[in-house]
This record gives structure tokens, C-alpha cells and sequence, in this order.
């Protein structure tokens, strides 16, 4: 929550208040990273007032080069979003007289953002070109097409703004194994987007990198397993002053996201496979991913991929200026925060930030926990009883 609203606080005093409305839990790793590579000072943290998303309490908030790095990210990725918004007429978007102020609005996100990446050091325009590059991929993508030639761009975006982090801490070491580590967290979250909007875009005619190269569920949840393991490998080389939080979040969150989109539900520190690279089902090894034995609705169920579905309500996507209202009053009510709430554009349900930080199933499936380091091998600060 301290990274949250420093990124929110840090896109007011940089952006105005307008400029609010970009915060996201993604954007918040960037700060979450830049402070576990620092020796803790006080000059870290800050009160702020009052706030409806914190029920009107003072709260310690991050702040500093982190927050402001995350806060320029955030927003020129938010102008690419708006104007993909824009080229597909969503919604309101569709009129002119809206699209022209959105894009406008767009630009003077673009400009911001790399007014202040400027100052830290940081060229924007790697983030700009990774954006327009991707525009240009999906139009010649078909079937057969990599998965990996369309994620390329989202994956250099995300690695430039980890390795950067090493440079604003002062651990040039770390560039490196923290830009795999941001390449292949850009590769899961176009991953898990694809998955999680594949049967709405089909039933709204949207294009979807699943459907447009041809590629099946099981691919995707190998990529998404393999790109796991990659960022914690990644994080286990880069040298952390206080990496408890970046591990929480970018392990044992991370695999909490994934297990979501593909409709699972098992611990994150196992290894293994439960589907084959065809799709079929194979062995389940000790500690695979993976739905349990006799799920209906999973890949391997009965039926295979082509068995029954959970019934799902249909969900009719909120275009851009419809959400940012529905954003706004979901924000006053804090249930972004501390309860479950509709996602303001695509209307799935999503759970608050509050409800989602837990390690407290660091260790299952381990022995009482005798086990743990050969589960757990990098569960510093997990607070699961042992020692590794």
C-alpha cells in the first residue's frame, strides 16, 4: 500500500491530479524494486493526508526516485493504451470529438512522462518505440506466428524499466538479471491478458494474440510456467539490500495471477508439468502444476480441451472515459483496496490489494514445513519457520 500511493502521489506532484487515474499494482514493482536494492532511510517514506481509498486515514507512503520512475512508466504506457483505445473506436471513443480530446490527453501523458524520465536518467522513448512496434507486429501476425514475436515488444518495455531501477539504487550489477527479470514479467502479463480476454474479444471480434497465431491454452501456460521460473532465477542473481516484498510479489503473486488465469489452484513453489507440449495430459510428477485430478472445466479434464466450460455471465467491456468513472467511484468506496470489486473495463472480478498480500501458503504441500528449502529455495523473509 506504501508503493500504491506513492505512485499516485508521485503522478499528482509530478502530472496534476488528472494524471491519478494511470495508478496500477504493475507500475508499483518499479518502486518496490528500486527501494529493495537501498540501504532503508527515513527520507524512504512519508506521511500523507487523508484519502477515501484508505477510509480517510494518514498512512507512511513511498517516495522518492522509485515512485517518480514508476509514476513516468506508468503513464506512458497508459498514452500507448488510450490511443490503442482509440485506433479500436471502443466504446465512447468511437466519436470523434472524444477520441480527439483522447488523444491529446495522450500526448500530454507522453510528454510528462519523458519530462520526468529525463530527469532520472531514463529515455521513455524505449517505451514509446516498444508500443508503436507492436501495433505493427499484430497487423502482420496470423496463424503460425510466434507468441513470442508478438509479446517481443510489451517484454523490451518492462526490461528497460526493472534494469533502470538498478541504476537509480546504485547496483549497476543488477541491471542485468533485473532485466530478464522485467522481460519475462512483460511476457506474463501480455500472457495472462491474452488468457483472461480470449472469449470476450472472440464474442466482440477484438483481436487477441491466443486466437490470431493459432495457439492453444496448453502453449500459453507453458510459456507463462517457463517465464516463472525465469524471474525467480532472475531475482536470485540480482543483490537485494531487503527483497521480501519484490519475492512476495513477483513469486508468490505472480504465480497466484497465473494460476487464476488458467483456473488453478497450486503452491508456488513447486516444479513439474502436467500438460504436454501437444495439450494431452501427462504424468503428474510431486509438486506439478497444474488443476487437480477430476477438474471438469481445466484443459486435461474430461473431454479435453474441447470438454465442458464454467458457466460465465456475459461481460460487456466498459470503454475508456465509462471505466475511468466507474474507477473513480469504486476508489471512493476503497473497495480497490480492501475488498473484491468488478474491474472498471473489462468487468471481471478482481480482489483488492489488502486481501491479495498473504505468504501464508509459502510453504504448502512441504512436510510440516521440514521440507521447506527443497520447495522454497528462495523464501527469505517468508516467515515459514525455517531457515532458507
Amino acid at each position: 500500500m506504501a508503493h500504491l500511493c506513492g505512485l499516485c502521489l508521485a503522478l499528482r506532484s509530478d502530472h496534476g491530479q488528472f494524471a491519478r487515474v494511470v495508478t496500477n499494482y504493475d507500475g508499483l514493482i518499479v518502486s518496490v524494486l528500486t527501494e529493495a536494492q537501498t540501504e532503508r532511510t527515513p527520507g524512504q517514506r512519508r506521511t500523507a493526508g487523508p484519502c477515501p481509498l484508505r477510509s480517510m486515514r494518514t498512512a507512511p507512503v513511498a517516495r522518492g526516485e522509485g515512485a517518480r520512475l514508476a509514476a513516468a512508466v506508468s503513464l506512458v504506457l497508459a498514452s500507448a493504451k488510450v490511443r490503442d483505445h482509440v485506433a479500436d473506436r471502443d466504446g465512447l471513443l468511437a466519436r470523434r470529438p472524444v477520441a480527439a480530446a483522447a488523444r491529446r490527453v495522450a500526448a500530454s501523458w507522453d510528454r510528462a512522462g519523458a519530462r520526468t524520465g529525463a530527469q532520472l536518467g531514463f529515455d521513455t522513448a524505449v517505451l514509446v518505440d516498444a508500443v508503436d512496434r507492436q501495433t505493427g507486429i499484430e497487423l502482420l501476425a496470423g496463424p503460425g506466428t510466434p507468441l513470442l514475436t508478438v509479446t517481443e515488444p510489451t517484454e523490451t518495455a518492462t526490461a528497460a524499466a526493472f534494469a533502470h531501477t538498478a541504476v537509480l539504487a546504485g547496483k549497476p550489477r543488477n541491471a542485468e538479471p533485473l532485466a530478464e527479470a522485467g522481460r519475462l514479467f512483460g511476457r506474463l502479463a501480455h500472457l495472462l491478458d491474452a488468457v483472461e480476454d480470449q472469449e470476450a474479444d472472440a464474442a466482440s471480434g477484438a483481436w487477441n494474440p491466443l486466437t490470431a497465431t493459432g495457439t492453444s491454452r496448453a502453449e500459453a501456460r507453458r510459456l507463462a510456467d517457463d517465464a516463472l521460473r525465469g524471474v525467480r532465477l532472475a531475482l536470485g542473481d540480482a543483490e537485494f539490500t531487503d527483497g521480501r516484498l519484490a519475492h512476495v510479489l513477483l513469486a508468490h503473486e505472480l504465480r497466484r495471477s497465473v494460476d487464476r488465469a488458467f483456473a488453478t489452484d497450486v503452491c508456488s513453489h513447486r516444479s513439474g508439468g502436467l500438460l504436454t507440449a501437444s495439450g494431452e495430459p501427462g504424468t503428474r510428477p510431486t509438486g506439478s502444476f497444474g488443476p487437480p485430478p477430476g477438474n471438469p472445466y481445466a484443459p486435461t479434464g474430461p473431454g479435453g480441451p474441447s470438454g465442458p466450460r464454467p458457466p460465465e455471465p456475459p461481460r460487456d467491456r466498459r470503454g475508456l472515459v465509462m471505466g475511468c468513472l466507474v474507477w473513480a467511484g469504486l476508489a471512493c468506496t476503497c473497495q480497490m483496496c480492501c475488498g473484491t470489486f468488478e474491474d472498471p473495463w473489462s468487468r471481471q472480478r478482481r480482489e483488492g490489494l489488502c486481501s491479495q498480500c498473504d505468504c501464508g501458503d509459502c510453504c504448502d504441500g512441504c512436510d510440516a514445513c521440514s521440507n521447506c528449502c527443497d520447495c522454497c529455495s528462495c523464501c527469505d523473509g517468508c516467515d515459514c519457520g525455517c531457515d532458507c
